[in-house]
């Protein structure tokens, strides 16, 4: 439960447990014992490069929810709205222009509640220039 914790805080931790029922007790205790009492935990990836992963790979299969929560547990994690938004890129050429349009929309609405905002690294301000011309 800790690394659920510091990726999702005490709040959207608890929140699962608190949701716990019979019809979704074995589903949580497995995520939360295996998920991320096992392999979020195991050498060989760091926890922004697990986080790197997941977000990918939600990306790729259109887990839109998922994908929503997990971008706040890899910011927590340490990966930077950069990195985020050029997995999106990455996406767009493996996964298509739907999967690209999804995260955007997701890193928006996650950006925003955070206060991060759109504004990166400048490059929007190139790139209009290049398509006005």
């Amino acid at each position: 439960m800790r690394q659920r914790r510091a990726m999702f805080g005490t709040q959207g931790a608890d929140a699962r447990v608190d949701t716990t029922t019979d019809l979704n007790d074995k589903l949580e205790d497995f995520v939360t014992r295996t998920t991320f009492g096992d392999v979020w935990q195991r050498p060989g990836l760091s926890l922004a490069a697990r986080s790197e992963v997941t977000f990918a790979m939600l990306l790729a299969n259109g887990k839109e929810h998922e994908l929503r929560v997990h971008t706040e547990g890899a910011l927590e994690n340490g990966v930077s709205p950069v990195a985020l938004r050029e997995i999106v890129l990455q996406g767009l050429l493996y996964c298509g222009i739907p999967a690209a349009v999804l995260g955007v929309r997701v890193l928006r609405e996650v950006f925003d509640a955070r206060g991060i905002g759109d504004v990166l690294d400048g490059e929007a301000e190139a790139t209009r220039m290049k398509e006005r011309s």
